[in-house]
């Protein structure tokens, strides 16, 4: 999972302006590679590959209703327990990770991540039991892991020899995840990050700089033809790796991951760029998802490629075809434009907008480390199911999507933690969840104190837990699709009277109440006169734990309108 900060936005580098046509519209530069579509075609229909036709998309209305998805963010990197970006960082000395492999597997010039694959097994994966707890606890959609930067496909891969069928687990990861959303009769997802393989490994071509190893090369350049009595006999390790190419001359991540030559960056060939179109196209044709999930800015290998330009159009055009004519598709990138926005949906990494948007977005996130850690469930280090909750609220007050990635070992459990957090999640949706599924964004998203420390989005996101926590002072609102219901939510349990400053009530019609739904009990309530609405909390209710998270005021048969909070309120 990108976890840097983008230092270029690509569009201002790379991209041109269709000033023929007075569009602001983008066009690959010349230089772009042109994906041959000989072994997967791409579906052809209403939608072209181009960015004037993807803005024909419209996000369907089950991704705008769903607003809570959870992730099996789970792959060969999470064998190791010892977090996000292994596969990279193992091959780098001095990391902590580095030093984790040494002490547990030895030297990555003899036992390389080709060789951590190995030992995966998903041994007590039980993908049926996992989602059926994923939907009992809130989950209105499941995303899995086909592919992550270490470049293995967990599915049965035509194009990438180094798939779990073949090795590992030798086990189809994603038909199983898929056959267990839809026994659930849950959207699915997938989660595709193996466009950046080429730049991410590089590392893997290095050796130690000191000590007793110093100079001998890690396992990154191994070939075919050094297999031979191997474990690995009849693999190319450079079909994984991908590194027979001269390494960037810059090791920034965030000026790797623009693609950008000029910053030092080795760009990929042709070769490769097809064959990861050719990867997904598959994935696509095979288990015909509801979403794709792509860890990439703009678009998987945009500019230096027209794949995900191809991608997108073949996803969109199939859609209808999978689903008797019903178009499902949902895609997500990263740092996109106001007009790239209208094409897909925007991804947010551990962060969150400051507004409400025009268009459905996303947040992703996870309870720890994208992959498992142990040392976080070693310090208690997960993110509590309050704060979860206080996200959720949050994010769908504004127009998005909260998609949060659930950590599993390498056997295929969560641990005891994760369960705990995720059933109190599952308390509070169970009481509260009419305020978020199926709900739309009202006048105003909110008011309160943390209102007033919103801190900034930094590249994909990362403004996640940067600002001022939400309390029993701060509310957050959202609408009944049809408009006739308002639910105030209160982001902890109130001390006393609760004053909406920005909700001001122009006329109640003789059935007008205030429910408060944890208690599923009406609430006295005021109108001053100005028109601000003030609710009781009931001095006689039963203490319901989860109010301590936030509260839902569900108000009906009022007349409401906005009004900007003031200081003198």
């Amino acid at each position: 999972m990108a976890k840097m900060i983008l230092i270029l936005l690509l569009g201002c580098c790379f991209v041109q302006s269709v000033s023929a046509t007075g569009s602001d519209w983008a066009v690959l530069p010349k230089s772009a590679n042109t994906i041959s579509e000989k072994a997967e075609p791409m579906q052809t229909g209403r939608f072209d590959a181009n960015w004037q036709s993807l803005g024909q998309y419209q996000t369907p209305e089950w991704y705008r209703d769903a607003k809570f998805g959870i992730w099996a963010h789970w792959g060969p990197q999470c064998q190791p327990e010892r977090g996000d970006w292994y596969a990279r960082n193992m091959y780098m000395q001095g990391h902590r990770q580095y030093k984790s492999h040494l002490d547990n597997y030895g030297h990555p010039s003899v036992f390389g991540f080709k060789d951590v694959i190995n030992e995966w097994k998903a041994e007590n994966w039980d993908p049926d039991k996992l989602v059926a707890f994923y939907r009992q606890v809130g989950a209105q959609y499941f995303v899995a892991l086909a592919n992550h930067h270490d470049n293995l496909d967990n599915w049965d891969s035509t194009y990438q020899s180094w798939n779990s069928v073949a090795i590992g687990p030798r086990k189809n990861i994603i038909a199983g995840w898929a056959a267990a959303a839809r026994k659930q009769d849950l959207p699915f997802g997938v989660s595709v990050h193996a466009s950046h393989a080429w730049m991410w490994y590089e590392p893997a071509q290095g050796s130690d700089k000191s000590g007793e190893y110093s100079g001998i090369a890690y396992d990154g350049k191994l070939t075919r033809a050094e297999g031979i009595c191997q474990w690995w006999q009849g693999l190319d390790p450079q079909e994984l790796y991908a590194q027979d190419h001269i390494p960037s001359t810059v090791n920034e991540t965030g000026k790797l991951w623009g693609w950008d030559a000029s910053q030092g960056c080795s760009i990929p060939d042709a070769a490769y760029c097809e064959k990861f179109y050719n990867r997904t196209i598959e994935l696509l044709n095979k288990y015909k998802p509801d979403l794709i999930y792509f860890d990439d800015t703009i678009l998987p290998l945009y500019p230096v490629s027209d794949a995900g330009l191809k991608i997108a159009a073949h996803f969109y055009n199939s859609s209808p075809l999978w689903n008797n004519g019903q178009f499902r598709a949902v895609m997500s990138n990263k740092i996109l434009s106001r007009e790239q926005r209208r094409c897909m949906i925007w991804d947010i990494e551990k962060g969150a907008s400051n507004q409400i948007e025009p268009q459905p977005w996303q947040t992703c996130t996870c309870l720890g480390s994208w992959h498992y850690d142990r040392g976080i469930y070693e310090r208690k280090g997960y993110k509590s199911a309050k704060t979860v909750v206080h996200m959720l609220v949050d994010i769908v007050s504004k127009n998005g999507n909260l998609l949060l990635s659930v950590p599993l070992r390498g056997d295929g459990t969560f641990d005891d933690q994760e369960e705990s957090i995720l059933r109190k999640l599952g308390a509070w949706m169970a009481a509260n969840g009419e305020a978020i599924f199926a709900t739309r964004p009202w006048k105003v998203f909110g008011e309160g104190p943390a209102m007033k420390d919103a801190a900034p989005l930094r590249a994909q996101g990362f403004n996640e837990g940067k600002g001022k926590p939400l309390t029993a002072e701060d509310v957050r609102y959202t609408m009944s699709k049809d408009g006739k219901t308002l639910y105030a939510v209160v982001m902890g349990r109130p001390s006393g009277n609760t004053l909406l400053k920005s909700v001001h009530v122009t006329e109640a019609s003789p059935e007008a109440k205030v429910h408060l739904l944890s208690q599923a009990a009406n609430v006295p309530y005021t109108v001053d006169g100005s028109g601000r609405l003030q609710m009781t909390w009931p001095e006689s209710s039963q203490a319901y734990e989860y109010d301590d998270y936030a509260c839902v005021f569900k108000l009906t048969g009022f007349e409401l309108t906005y009004q900007p909070e003031t200081s003198e309120q």
